[in-house]
């Protein structure tokens, strides 16, 4: 398996599970400013090609998961947020907004192991993954307001569909830090563990997905993203012809004689 080269992020594969470790805690693995936008998106498209990968893991370095937007980078007007209204806008079509489109197209079970604060961009990050794990150290913001922006990434789609749109809109216009055990008590997260416990959580998550036959976890992942946006009796058509794949698979055999020789 040829691991694909990043920049700012460590890539690690084992056991069908691919853990991607954002890794400038530096800058608190902020995501405008770094190669991690980058690093993202290619490990995003490697894992499409990968079918030595059933499960994408995503955890940060250091005390945070991700900072989003370079601060520094917006007070100076310099970087990702430099120029005029034109300017801005294809600099973000061209780099962060990028992220969402490609965690989107992902194939496989995304888990998103938080580590520290996931605050602005890094919030949303955390949102694309289908499951989030939290440490106890854990905090979430959506905290664009604060500095008079929006959030262009993405995430004014992604959370309202992930806690519904009340929820959603309070969270994103009062800006305020929800911590670990709030974020479960609305539905951010699935669970809550003691920092020295989350990617051992994580990772029995990602273990239980990856033991299942691993074309029928894909086409599952995508039954359950078109699902949002089909009427039924289209969906119920996709169903049929994903589930006659599935029936002609080798694996679906193997897992029919699996559980037939424990009856």
């Amino acid at each position: 398996m040829n691991l694909p080269q990043l920049t700012d992020a460590l890539l690690d594969v084992s056991n069908r599970v691919a853990t991607l470790t954002l890794n400038r805690h530096d800058v608190r693995n902020a995501l405008t400013g770094t190669g991690l936008i980058e690093d993202i998106i290619t490990v995003a498209e490697w894992i499409n090609r990968c079918d030595e990968v059933s499960v994408l893991v995503i955890t940060g370095a250091g005390s945070a998961f991700s900072s989003g937007g370079n601060v520094k980078d917006m007070a100076d007007r310099g970087g990702d947020f430099a120029g005029d209204v034109a300017e801005v806008a294809t600099r973000y079509r061209r780099g962060i907004q990028r992220i969402p489109l490609a965690l989107q197209q992902v194939e496989v079970p995304v888990i998103a192991a938080v580590n520290g604060p996931a605050i602005g961009a890094g919030f949303d990050l955390a949102n694309m993954a289908d499951i989030r794990i939290a440490s106890e150290k854990a905090k979430f913001g959506e905290t664009f307001l604060n500095l008079g922006i929006i959030p262009g990434d993405g995430g004014a789609w992604f959370m309202q569909r992930l806690i519904g749109y009340q929820r959603a809109f309070e969270l994103t216009l009062s800006g305020r830090i929800v911590g670990a055990v709030e974020a479960k008590e609305i539905g951010i997260v699935l669970d809550v563990v003691a920092p020295e416990e989350l990617m051992t959580r994580a990772g029995e998550i990602a273990a239980r997905f990856a033991a299942q036959p691993p074309k029928a976890v894909r086409l599952t992942k995508r039954l359950m993203k078109m699902a949002q946006r089909m009427e039924l009796k289209d969906f119920l058509d996709l169903s049929a012809a994903f589930q006659g794949m599935c029936h002609n698979e080798p694996e679906h055999l193997d897992a029919v004689r699996k559980m037939l020789e424990k009856s």
